[in-house]
C-alpha cells in the first residue's frame, strides 16, 4: 500500500503545477518556465536521489545490475523524456486551458504505458487495471469534453498534440524506469540519473528563455515550488513507488494529477466546471479507489521486462 500513497502524493504534487504556472508572473513563458523548473528540479532531484542511493548501497544485498551498456541508454533517455515533458506539456495548457492539457496529457499516459508495457513485455495489465483505466480514462474523456462552465466546444489541434506527445513522454519515464529497476538498479540511483539529465537539457534551454520574471518574489516561488515541490520531491516518490508497482499501475494512479488540477482550479483560481466535467472528476475518483483498493488487496509483482 505504501507504494501506492507514494505514486499518489507524487501526482498530488503534479498536479499543482499548472495552478502554480497560472498563479505566477504573466511575462513568465512556458519555455522558460520550463527550463527554469528543469534546472531547479533535475539538480535537486540528483542531489536528493544520489544520496538516498547511498545509503540503499550499504544496506541492500549486493547484486550487480544488468543491461550492461544499455543502462546509460536508458538513464538519458529519462532525462530527454523529462525535458521533453516540459515544453509539451505547457503548450498543450497554453493552448487548450489547464484543465483540458492536463487531462489529456494524463489521460493519455496510463493507456500508453500499458500499451508500450505489454509490447516490452508481452504480458497484459491485470483485469484490475484495465478496469480502473477505463473508469477514469471515462472521467478524462469527460473532464476534457466538458470543461469550464460557458466554455465553447473544441479543442485546438497543435495543443492536443502537445499534450499527447507530454503522456508519451511520461509513458517512456515509466516503462524506461521499470526496466531498470528490472534489470537491479534501485530506484534512487534512477531517479537521480533521470534529474542529472534533465538539468543538463534545461540548462542548454536557459540561454535561449527570457529570465527577467524570476526577480519577482511571485516568479522565484514559482520557480522554487515547481522546481523542488514538483519534480525532486515528486519524482522521487514516483520512483520509489514505482519499484512495487507495475508502469502501468504506478500511470494510473498520476490520473490523481488532473484530479488535483481540476480541484484546485475551481478552489484557487475561480474556474467554473460543467457538469458534464463534474461527472468526469467524480468517475476519476472513483477509478484511482478501484486501483488503490486492488493494490492493498496485493501487492503486485512488477513484470519482467525481456532482455
Amino acid at each position: 500500500m505504501l507504494p501506492v500513497v507514494a505514486v499518489l502524493a507524487a501526482a498530488v504534487l503534479f498536479g499543482t503545477t499548472g495552478t502554480s504556472q497560472a498563479l505566477g508572473p504573466a511575462a513568465a513563458t512556458p519555455f522558460a518556465i520550463g527550463a527554469v523548473r528543469l534546472v531547479i528540479g533535475g539538480a535537486g532531484l540528483a542531489a536528493i536521489a544520489f544520496t538516498l542511493a547511498a545509503g540503499h548501497r550499504r544496506t541492500a544485498t549486493a547484486r550487480r545490475p544488468a543491461l550492461e551498456g544499455r543502462a546509460p541508454l536508458l538513464m538519458a533517455t529519462t532525462g530527454v523524456c523529462l525535458a521533453l515533458y516540459q515544453p509539451l506539456f505547457f503548450l498543450g495548457t497554453e493552448r487548450n486551458g489547464v484543465a483540458v492539457g492536463t487531462v489529456i496529457a494524463l489521460g493519455s499516459a496510463p493507456v500508453l504505458a500499458g500499451l508500450l508495457e505489454w509490447l516490452l513485455t508481452r504480458h497484459l495489465p491485470s483485469r484490475g487495471w484495465m478496469a480502473a483505466t477505463a473508469l477514469a480514462t471515462i472521467g478524462v474523456v469527460l473532464l476534457a469534453f466538458g470543461g469550464a462552465a460557458g466554455a465553447s466546444a473544441g479543442a485546438d489541434p497543435v495543443g492536443v498534440l502537445g499534450s499527447l506527445g507530454a503522456g508519451a513522454s511520461f509513458a517512456v519515464i515509466a516503462n524506461a524506469q521499470r526496466r531498470l529497476m528490472d534489470a537491479g538498479w534501485d530506484p534512487f540511483t534512477v531517479a537521480g540519473a533521470m534529474g542529472a539529465g534533465a538539468a543538463a537539457c534545461g540548462m542548454l534551454m536557459l540561454p535561449f528563455a527570457g529570465l527577467a520574471w524570476l526577480a519577482t518574489p511571485s516568479g522565484a516561488a514559482m520557480a522554487l515550488w515547481l522546481g523542488i515541490a514538483t519534480i525532486a520531491v515528486a519524482y522521487t516518490l514516483f520512483t520509489w513507488g514505482l519499484r512495487r508497482l507495475t508502469a502501468a499501475t504506478a500511470a494510473t494512479l498520476t490520473l490523481a494529477e488532473p484530479l488535483t488540477a481540476g480541484i484546485l482550479g475551481v478552489a484557487l483560481l475561480g474556474e467554473r466546471l460543467s457538469p458534464l466535467a463534474l461527472a468526469g472528476l467524480t468517475a476519476l475518483a472513483a477509478g484511482l479507489v478501484l486501483l488503490a483498493w486492488g493494490s492493498r488487496a496485493r501487492d503486485p509483482q512488477p513484470y519482467a521486462v525481456e532482455g
